[in-house]
Order: structure tokens, then C-alpha cells, then sequence
């Protein structure tokens, strides 16, 4: 085995270096852990990319939304965090709207979302949108029949509109299995560091698995345009589809070029038409 030396030590300043370090000199061999280097490699090249995206339309004076939907426990917060974790925060921001207020009710459904549309020069990253009339507000009755169908039809027109006042827009719904959401479920209710991220609504994710699937079924045939289509992610593995996300945002923005060679994995990615 080989030994460490100042050089080494050097290296090791920069946290991602570590993993690929310890396998350079063989005391790492295990098969989980060069996957894992592997991954955070990957991770870092596609962060770098999103930081030049970000300074591609800072230079072009272009905006861009992007929307993160899915079931509970998807991982909306964690491929937002990996997305946004190398750019610029000076012209990012991360949206996660609480419930309306009573003012908000008496608003126009679409008004408290349009004061948080990114400016020039920024990135939003909405997690949960609009679209929750789509799903969960009906799902659990808090909007009424004629509320959501009146969502329904102008949802559509009004991101076509966005999209062409100049807004790049895209749309990810994130899915995942009955039996990897339960286990994530459970291990945020026993991890102390995870429990704030059970909700009221999250515990009843399971029992109304069918009223969501048939919302989201809804959701994705009618919602989703050539001009506006959604991406939907399997995120049984959370790692998979941190990277697929970034790898689609870098290949659909107009004029911007990677570095990289970039292809969707077809068995994780799906674009509804």
C-alpha cells in the first residue's frame, strides 16, 4: 500500500479530492465506495456546468424557472440543494411557498407565484409551483371541483405566455415507488435531523397513494405541452436523479453549450408529449 506524503496532504484541502485520493493509493477498493467516487465526480463536473449556464444568461440578461413537483419524499429539496450548490446565490433564489394566506385566498390562484417569477439575469427554482391545485388541493379538498378544472384550463395558456415573455421554463416531476417512499418516510421519522420534514400531508402519503396517482396521472397528460412538456424522474435512487435533472437542464437551454457529453438515461428520464 502506498504512503501519504505532503503532496497528499495538499490535495486533501479540497474536499472532493478525498474519496478519489484514498483509492489512488489503494486503501479504498471497495466496490460502494468507487461508485460513490464516481458519482461525486460526476456531480462536481455537472455543478461546474450549471455555474456557467448561470453565467451564460447573466451575460444574455436571460431568465429561467424551473419547477420541481413529485410525490412526498421524492427528493425535490435534495436535487434542488445539489443543483444550486456551486452557482452564484447573488442571482439564484429557491422557492417553497407556504400555504395562502387569507388575503392570498381572495387573490387571483396564480398572483402570490407571479411576484416570485425570476427577474433578469436569475434562476427560481420553485419546490411545489402552482400546481399544487393540480394534485394536492384537491387531493385533500382544499379547493373545490370548479376551482381545479378552472386551474386546469389556464394553466396551460398562462406558461405559454412566460415562455414567451422570455422565460425558460421546465418542469420536473419526480416520481417514486410505493415501497422506497414508505422506507423514506419511516427513516425521517426516526432520524432526529429528518423529522421537520414530516408534515401533516406527508404522513398520509400512503394511505392516499391512489387519490395522488390518479391527480398526477391528470396532471401530466393535460399539463404538459410541446411548449411546456414535463420531465418526469425516477428517484428510487436519489443519486441517479440528482444527475439526470442537471444533465437535461444543461442540453435545453437555446445558444448554451456544454463542456460536457451529455445523454439522458432513457430507463430514468421521461418526456411527456
Amino acid at each position: 500500500m502506498a504512503e501519504f506524503d505532503l503532496k497528499d496532504l495538499e490535495k486533501i484541502s479540497q474536499s472532493e479530492r478525498i474519496l478519489e485520493l484514498l483509492v489512488e493509493k489503494g486503501i479504498i477498493k471497495e466496490k460502494k465506495f468507487l461508485k460513490q467516487l464516481a458519482y461525486e465526480k460526476e456531480l462536481s463536473h455537472l455543478q461546474k456546468q450549471m455555474l456557467r449556464l448561470q453565467e451564460y444568461l447573466i451575460h444574455n440578461k436571460r431568465r429561467m424557472l424551473l419547477i420541481y413537483e413529485g410525490r412526498d419524499a421524492a427528493g425535490k429539496g435534495g436535487t434542488i440543494k445539489r443543483t444550486i450548490a456551486q452557482m452564484n446565490p447573488k442571482n439564484h433564489k429557491v422557492i417553497a411557498l407556504p400555504k395562502p394566506t387569507e388575503n392570498e385566498t381572495r387573490q387571483w390562484y396564480f398572483q402570490r407565484y407571479i411576484k416570485n417569477l425570476p427577474m433578469q439575469e436569475e434562476v427560481a427554482l420553485f419546490d411545489r409551483s402552482w400546481y399544487n391545485r393540480a394534485v394536492v388541493e384537491p387531493v385533500f379538498g382544499f379547493c373545490t371541483p370548479e376551482q381545479h378544472e378552472g386551474f386546469m384550463e389556464q394553466v396551460n395558456p398562462f406558461e405559454h405566455l412566460l415562455i414567451d415573455d422570455g422565460i425558460i421554463l421546465i418542469k420536473f416531476f419526480l416520481n417514486i415507488s410505493k415501497k422506497e417512499q414508505a422506507k423514506r418516510l419511516d427513516k425521517r421519522r426516526s432520524d432526529p435531523m429528518k423529522q421537520y420534514k414530516i408534515g401533516g400531508l406527508d404522513e398520509q402519503a400512503q394511505d392516499k397513494w391512489e387519490d395522488y396517482s390518479f391527480y398526477f396521472d391528470k396532471m401530466l397528460k393535460e399539463t404538459s405541452t410541446e411548449k411546456s412538456p414535463w420531465i418526469e424522474i425516477k428517484t428510487d435512487s436519489k443519486k441517479s436523479a440528482r444527475l439526470e435533472t442537471m444533465k437535461y437542464i444543461l442540453q435545453n437551454v437555446e445558444g448554451f453549450e456544454s463542456k460536457l457529453d451529455l445523454k439522458n438515461d432513457e430507463k430514468i428520464l421521461k418526456i411527456w408529449k
